[in-house]
């Protein structure tokens, strides 16, 4: 019985053992087709993300060649007198920054031809000046655009840098050839040919021998003259600018300025004409001088004396101005008056005195009164402003009411007649 039990075991270990065998064989195999799966996918999905790359690079790219189409930039001819180191698509800059290409170079007869682009949206001020600049001895040149755009006009596409408008750096080989022809110049086969450099450095050195203090002072003295200058930089402007408007005012009047010129040389060429006239009357003169100087010393106390007295006479006379000036006014109508009073017929002067300008009154009579408060001799009577015209003419002009007796005021009323 124990056989039989140990019999079944067997068989049944048996088929558990060939149970599990199928299992790993039929695991095997659908694990290979599982990770066949996984890989497909994995591919399909590195495919889709390489070709949404190329996609997008080639969308990029064809913006960008879309855009330099719509908006290709300024296109800029620059002439420089040469172009070392400068190819097809070196940099174009601004204050150091990269704003576009180089596109062509090419020579034109004794200039060098330069095509550039400056970037879309870069302004670029109309007067723009162009430079090559070596940043090193061995590194790659670049064109310069200066200034930088500040407001104003604008450069425009196709525009023109002139020659005049360019500069390019000194080569070195143009250094070593400058400093080459110096010292040949100065050489024994140049100004040295003779030993006279020589001699000039030996008499230079024989003079400032000792002389070291005084170089010292002076370049002292030179240092505070500079500081001097630049403490009156204000007033030097100023200066500047007050000859600048005279120079100015010069051109503005040019015609007059020649005029005058013409006229100094007329005036020069007939004093050139006269100059024996001139040196005889220059030679009076001077004789005239000493004739007076020596007057001057023999009458000094006569002279002192006059001149005393004409100090009290201007003295009086200042004193009486106010006197001097009423007289000078009147004088003339005093003159014309007496014109007037001049008779041809009788050859007489005709006219009446004015005593009003006297105390002709006594105490104890009585003058007539005028309607002013004035009185006048006694037995006057007042003249009326319309009846001065009948009356003659007085010497000197009256002052105040004029008075007359009531007999020849009638008479010359009635010599007046319609006159009056």
């Amino acid at each position: 019985m124990s056989s039989a039990k140990e019999g079944g075991l067997t068989t049944l270990d048996s088929l558990l053992k060939a149970g599990q065998e199928r299992a790993a064989r039929g695991l095997r195999h659908g694990g290979g087709a599982l990770r066949r799966r996984l890989l497909g996918s994995r591919r399909r999905r590195i495919v889709t993300g390489a070709g949404a790359v190329v996609v997008v690079a080639a969308l990029i790219a064809g913006g960008v060649v879309l855009d330099q189409v719509t908006h290709p930039g300024t296109q800029v001819t620059v002439y420089f007198t040469e172009s070392i180191g400068i190819y097809p698509g070196s940099d174009v800059r601004i204050l150091g920054v990269r704003v576009g290409t180089v596109d062509t170079v090419q020579p034109d007869g004794q200039e060098v031809k330069v095509t550039l682009t400056v970037d879309n949206g870069i302004p670029v001020p109309a007067d723009v000046e162009a430079a090559v600049v070596a940043p090193s001895v061995v590194s790659d040149r670049y064109v310069q655009l200066t200034p930088a755009y500040t407001g104003g006009p604008r450069l425009a596409s196709g525009a023109v840098i002139p020659l005049a408008r360019t500069a390019v750096p000194v080569e070195v080989d143009q250094i070593y050839a400058a400093l080459n022809q110096l010292a040949t110049a100065l050489g024994p086969s140049g100004a040295n040919k003779n030993g006279a450099l020589s001699d000039l450095i030996d008499t230079g050195a024989a003079n400032l021998a000792g002389n070291g203090v005084y170089l010292g002072s002076m370049l002292t003295e030179y240092g505070g003259l500079s500081q001097t200058l630049g403490g009156s930089a204000a007033s030097i402007a100023a200066s500047l600018s007050s000859l600048q408007q005279f120079t100015s005012m010069l051109k503005r009047n040019d015609g007059q300025v020649r005029l005058a010129e013409q006229q100094l040389a007329q005036v020069t060429g007939y004093l050139s004409g006269d100059r024996q006239q001139l040196a005889a009357a220059i030679s009076t003169l001077a004789t005239a001088l000493t004739q007076v100087q020596q007057f001057i010393a023999s009458n000094r106390s006569l002279l002192e004396s006059n001149v005393n007295k004409l100090a009290s006479i201007t003295s009086i006379l200042s004193s009486e101005r106010a006197s001097l000036a009423e007289a000078l006014d009147t004088a003339p109508l005093a003159a014309d008056n007496l014109l007037n009073a001049y008779d041809a017929t009788t050859k007489t002067l005709d006219g009446r005195a004015d005593l009003n300008e006297f105390s002709m009154t006594s105490a104890g009579t009585t003058a007539a009164a005028s309607g002013d408060g004035t009185s006048g001799p006694p037995g006057s009577v007042a003249v009326l402003t319309t009846e001065i015209a009948g009356l003659p003419p007085l010497p000197l002009p009256s002052v105040g009411t004029e008075y007359s007796t009531p007999q020849a005021l009638l008479a010359a009323m009635q010599a007046c007649g319609s006159r009056c």
